[in-house]
């Protein structure tokens, strides 16, 4: 055994003053999950405005006109920006150049004549072409048909009992009304989730950490190909160095990396990019320690099986591809069809993916990671085995 720590010991230390190490298991992490998560929008402060540009000019000011306005303005679908009656041209040159979804005229007189029931249109400029057009005359169509209903049970109020209640009463209560509807939906969030987590980085920060925990095993691989090169790895079997002592050295340093990249990144993500890792630290924790076994069970097989530093390199490169185009470190499995994500789970990134995504995004339970690490579990002892039976092999001969 003091053998086998001797062996981690110097692999660490091989490991650690390798430029590359910090490149791929920490720089290129950290600044991944920057560039995707500016990209998907996962930095945006929440507080921009998605609702479709309506410009709006009125040339009536009757209290009518003035609760239309209030309503459009509350509106979940447009967004309204106000110019003078005198500033149609510009009105007329934003919609040209796409700046605005459309534009509403409120003509003279309209709150009067509407009451009356005098056929009054307001003008809509719109590019009836374009899809948000249907989706701006829905949101005044909507408004309209709640202020005729008010008006309307107005007046038939007004009629019955006389008028001892005001008219503007009745409109406003009626109006009132359309705010609480009989049905209401709600959506029930777990409150296991905080709502200030970022739904986004909580996908992107653990798809990244995996990625390049692969990718760095290069540097782990070269170290193995280096030892036979240097005919070290020859010498040491003169010794009373078992064989599988060596290859457990081999492994425990690899691993040691990977869990303390797994953690740096862990607390990282926690306290810059609000992911919430922590919410449930043991099985956070346990998920990385699996995926650390599996992935360093990985590399050691890499470095047994290359036969130079090319060879280590490209055997790197190639899983962290493979494994994390198909396991979804670059897009969510739950965005691809039921049989892409059956295949995408023959790639231990989605295990992994999913024992984080449960804890960090998903608000799960601790029960939630164990079948994703009994996963990933599998995948290290195959790795292991395949790489102690390549390892007898190739010494053999």
């Amino acid at each position: 055994m003091i053998r086998t720590f001797d062996i981690m010991l110097k692999d660490i230390h091989q490991i650690l003053i390798d430029r590359q190490t910090f490149l791929f298991l920490l720089i290129m992490p950290v600044a991944f999950t920057f560039l995707f998560g500016y990209a998907s929008g996962g930095f945006s402060s929440g507080s921009s405005d998605s609702r479709l540009p309506v410009g709006y000019i009125t040339r009536d000011d009757s209290w009518f006109s003035q609760e239309m306005h209030e309503l459009l303005a509350d509106s979940e679908v447009i967004r309204l920006q106000e110019f003078p009656a005198n500033k149609l041209d510009e009105m007329d040159k934003l919609i040209a150049n796409e700046k605005l979804a459309a534009g509403i005229i409120i003509p003279e007189r309209y709150g009067a004549d509407f009451l009356k029931g005098k056929p009054i249109k307001i003008t809509l400029i719109a590019d009836n072409s374009a899809t948000s057009t249907t989706t701006v005359k829905s949101a005044i169509l909507s408004t309209l048909i709640r202020l005729d209903s008010a008006a309307q049970t107005a007046n038939i109020m007004e009629q019955m009992i006389g008028n001892r209640t005001p008219f503007d009463y009745i409109f406003e209560e009626t109006l009132s009304a359309w705010e609480t509807p009989l049905i209401r939906i709600s959506k029930i969030e777990s409150s296991a989730i905080d709502p200030e987590v970022n739904e986004t980085l909580a996908y992107i920060s653990p798809g990244m950490m995996l990625q390049f925990a692969i990718a760095g095993l290069m540097t782990c691989a070269q170290i193995i190909v280096n030892e036979r090169k240097s005919r070290s790895l020859q010498r040491l079997f003169t010794t009373a160095t078992r064989r599988i002592h060596i290859l457990a050295g081999h492994y425990l340093a690899i691993l040691g990396i990977i869990f303390s990249q797994f953690t740096l990144l862990i607390l990282f993500g926690t306290f810059a990019l609000k992911v919430n890792y922590l919410r449930n630290p043991p099985a956070t924790f346990l998920v990385a320690f699996a995926s650390a076994l599996c992935i360093a069970a990985l590399g050691l097989l890499i470095g047994v099986v290359s036969k130079n530093e090319d060879q280590a390199v490209v055997f790197s490169l190639i899983p962290m591809f493979v494994f994390s185009g198909i396991g979804g470190a670059w897009m969510p499995l739950e965005f691809t069809s039921p049989t892409f994500q059956k295949i995408g789970h023959i790639s231990p990134i989605a295990w992994a993916m999913d024992g984080f995504e449960n804890i960090a995004s998903r608000g799960l339970e601790f029960n939630s990671v164990l079948i994703p690490v009994a996963a990933l579990l599998g995948y290290a002892t195959a790795f292991f085995i395949l790489a102690a039976w390549r390892f007898q092999v190739s010494q053999e001969h």
